[in-house]
Parts: structure tokens; C-alpha cells; sequence
């Protein structure tokens, strides 16, 4: 066994988990629907702690999802279904079918190769369409850039950046000579959501291309942008003042006050 300190933690924690499911009133009584939105919760806090850059809040909350990947395992082992042996087994098979490169006799020096390789496979084992491991539920911005992944994993996809920017800015000059200064109809609003749309999508492509997340990216501006705001209203409330009764000027001194106490730091 080359892990055997980390195979006697993680029985350990499947102990625990027996122990829990036995005698807790509240372990007893989850189900996996009952823990679905739970789960989303962990990843999102796994997120925030990434984005922090805190290994320690990072380590806590990868526990947090191993706990509840034993859960539903455990669950799944009371029906029978399956138990955690067959969903270790299941994806370590996986993972080898999968990457025939280091398994088998497959070639693929590139990153480019390996993610090829990977959805033709996934087309022989039964998947109807390249893109149709997007899950639906996923938020929009991640899909997007998981749909164009995808996409160019099968080999449609631009062949210089320079080509997505002036997707981006063909979109953006149909999108402002059609809607920016109008009033707009019911349908024509519609027909702005249609175009806006695209104009995103063409930058989620560019950032892809770059090699930027714009998940991230959208995020970090989020984190800044609540930092500033809240400054702001710090600073108003030790003047005295509300931001109502403020001019956009003396908001202006402090939000710049707030980019430099915070430059580099989200």
C-alpha cells in the first residue's frame, strides 16, 4: 500500500460515518435530497476559500465535501446500489480508461492531445454529443466556458485570439448601434437579451483563449467592487452622512481612497 496513513484516516472517517448513521437523529434522518443543497453550499465555501488564498479554510472545506461524499455513499450503500469501495473502484477505472496515453499504448505530448483524446472516448462509451456532460444546472458563465472547452476538445474552435477579440467587438458594435441610447420595446428587449448574451459569450472566448477564468475574474471584480462600496459607507458614516445625501464627487474621493487602501489585495 503506498498510502497507508491516509487509507487509515479515510476509514476512520468512514467509521465515524457508521457511527453518526446509527446513532445521530439528524445523520439518521438525511437523505441524498436532503443533502443535495448542502453539498452545493461546501463546494461554493471550497470556492471562496480558493479565491482567498487560505490553505488552512482550504483543507477544512475539502473535509466538509469528503464528509459528504461518504454520506451519500453510505446512503447508497443502504439500498444496495452502491457502497464507497464501488465509487473509489468506479472512478479509478475510469480514470484509467480514460488516460490511455499513461495506461496504454496512446500518444499525447499536449494538453490539447489529452483533452481530445478524452471526449472521443467519451463518444465511444455512449455520450450522444461532446458538449452533453455540460450539466444544465451549472451557472452561466461557468456552462459557457465549459461548452467552448468542449467544443474545441473536438476541434471547432478559433485558430488565433486575434480572431475571438473581433468576434468580441463585432459583437459589441452590433450590440450599441441597435440598443445603446434607445428606448426599447418589449420585443426589441428581448431581442438586446439575445445580443447581450452573444457579446458575453464572445468575451467568455476570449478570456479562454487567454487563458483567463472569467468565472474568477467576474468574481475578484465582485470582491473588489463590495470592499470599495463598503468603504464607502464607512466613511460616509463617520462624516455624518448617508450616501443619499452625498454628491456623486464626495463618493468619488473615498471609492479612490478605497481602490488604493486595497490595490492588490482581492
Amino acid at each position: 500500500m503506498r498510502y497507508p496513513k491516509a487509507a487509515e484516516a479515510f476509514d476512520r472517517l468512514l467509521c465515524i460515518m457508521d457511527d453518526l448513521r446509527e446513532k445521530c437523529p439528524w445523520d439518521k434522518k438525511q437523505t441524498m435530497d436532503t443533502l443535495r443543497h448542502l453539498t452545493i453550499e461546501e463546494t461554493y465555501e471550497l470556492s471562496d476559500a480558493i479565491l482567498e488564498g487560505d490553505q488552512m479554510e482550504v483543507k477544512k472545506e475539502i473535509g466538509d465535501l469528503f464528509l459528504h461524499l461518504v454520506f451519500y455513499s453510505k446512503i447508497g450503500s443502504e439500498s444496495q446500489a452502491f457502497d464507497v469501495k464501488d465509487v473509489l473502484n468506479s472512478i479509478a477505472e475510469k480514470l484509467i480508461s480514460r488516460h490511455p496515453h499513461i495506461y496504454g499504448d496512446a500518444k499525447a505530448d499536449t494538453e490539447e492531445e489529452v483533452k481530445a483524446n478524452w471526449e472521443a472516448l467519451k463518444l465511444k462509451e455512449g455520450n450522444k454529443s461532446v458538449l452533453s456532460g455540460v450539466p444544465g444546472s451549472l451557472p452561466a458563465l461557468v456552462k459557457a466556458m465549459r461548452i467552448q472547452e468542449k467544443a474545441r476538445g473536438a476541434g471547432f474552435d478559433w485558430e488565433e485570439k486575434e480572431q475571438v477579440w473581433a468576434k468580441v467587438e463585432e459583437e459589441l458594435g452590433e450590440f450599441k448601434e441597435v440598443f445603446v441610447g434607445k428606448e426599447l420595446s418589449s420585443r426589441q428587449k428581448e431581442e438586446a437579451e439575445g445580443e447581450l448574451g452573444d457579446l458575453i459569450f464572445s468575451l467568455v472566448n476570449f478570456a479562454r483563449f487567454i487563458d483567463i477564468n472569467p468565472e474568477t475574474a467576474v468574481e475578484r471584480t465582485n470582491r473588489k467592487f463590495i470592499y470599495r462600496f463598503q468603504y464607502l459607507e464607512k466613511k460616509a458614516k463617520e462624516a455624518g452622512k448617508s450616501l443619499s445625501e452625498m454628491t456623486l464627487a464626495e463618493m468619488d474621493v473615498y471609492w479612490e481612497e478605497a481602490k488604493k487602501s486595497n490595490a492588490g489585495k482581492v
